[in-house]
């Protein structure tokens, strides 16, 4: 179970890295997520190979698996939407939002809602918020930073059943296939409502979509559905509200985002770690 946690949190600081290439690279939020889920298809095919790792599943187990891919993928359009009309302090602090959504969608697959899971998540948004103090000019990257936490949540419920079947690499590899295909499908009309001047990366973006796929996406999808196989979707999720802080001290580090940090930071920051810490001893007493 350690084990299971340190893994969980490497997965947590790789994420905090997603908002940083978000901000670097200069497409728009569609081809950033579309040439993201195509090179992260093209690394996990070649893992597969590299690796031999049998992908002989039925066309209807594929297909499953690449709808809920299709999950990740809206999250990630809503995620960087919300980077790229606000800054990454919004982005990620929406992201927190995702163990509150897991909690309520929980509760409606079990009919039943888990009281604690829901104050968890309270203390966790009250520790967010006195780091950074909502800023109402940000509505826009607020409304979609909200969205895309709700597909992670539902993306991870969804991920939670599957890792108990099928291998993490193999899933992941589907789920990126049916990214590329699904949002390859809607692109153009896409494009068309929202104009760039060019369909291709620059130098710049080409390294940054290739670390962003290689690191942040296939090794962290497959760290995130091997932890998933141990530790409950709530306490995941929970857990990866330690990315907000992550990507903040990256972002002071990178881009001088106005932020101060004061005594108001140190005490959200106790607010969010206590959330996870809680949570992860509940989680060890259930499993005993």
């Amino acid at each position: 179970m350690k084990k299971s946690y340190i893994v969980l949190h490497i997965a947590v600081i790789l994420a905090g890295f997603t908002g940083v290439f978000g901000k670097l690279i200069s497409l728009n939020e569609g081809l950033l997520v579309w040439y993201r889920v195509f090179f992260s298809a093209i690394w996990l095919f070649l893992i597969l190979k590299l690796f031999k790792i049998r992908t002989d599943i039925s066309r209807k187990e594929k297909l499953a698996i690449a709808k809920v891919g299709l999950l990740i993928t809206t999250h990630w359009v809503f995620f960087y939407a919300s980077i790229k009309y606000a800054n990454i302090s919004i982005g990620v602090v929406c992201y927190c939002l995702t163990s509150f959504f897991t909690a309520i969608f929980s509760g409606l697959f079990r009919k039943k809602l888990v009281v604690s899971e829901l104050l968890l998540s309270l203390l966790t948004l009250v520790g967010i918020a006195l780091i950074f103090h909502f800023d109402t000019s940000y509505q826009l990257g607020i409304a979609l930073g909200t969205v895309s936490s709700a597909f992670a949540a539902l993306y991870t419920l969804n991920n939670e059943r599957l890792v108990q079947h099928y291998d993490s690499k193999v899933i992941n590899f589907y789920q990126m296939l049916g990214g590329t295909i699904g949002l390859g499908i809607l692109l153009p009309g896409y494009l068309y409502v929202f104009p760039v001047p060019s369909l291709i990366p620059s130098l710049n973006d080409w390294l940054y979509l290739l670390l962003l796929s290689l690191f942040c996406t296939v090794g962290l999808y497959v760290l995130f559905a091997e932890t998933l196989k141990r530790i409950p979707a709530f306490t995941v999720n929970l857990s990866f509200n330690l990315e907000p802080i992550y990507a903040i001290i990256m972002a002071f580090l990178f881009f001088g985002e106005s932020k101060t940090v004061n005594g108001s930071f140190y005490l959200g920051l106790l607010f969010a770690m206590a959330s996870v810490l809680l949570q992860s001893l509940i989680s060890s007493r259930q499993k005993a």
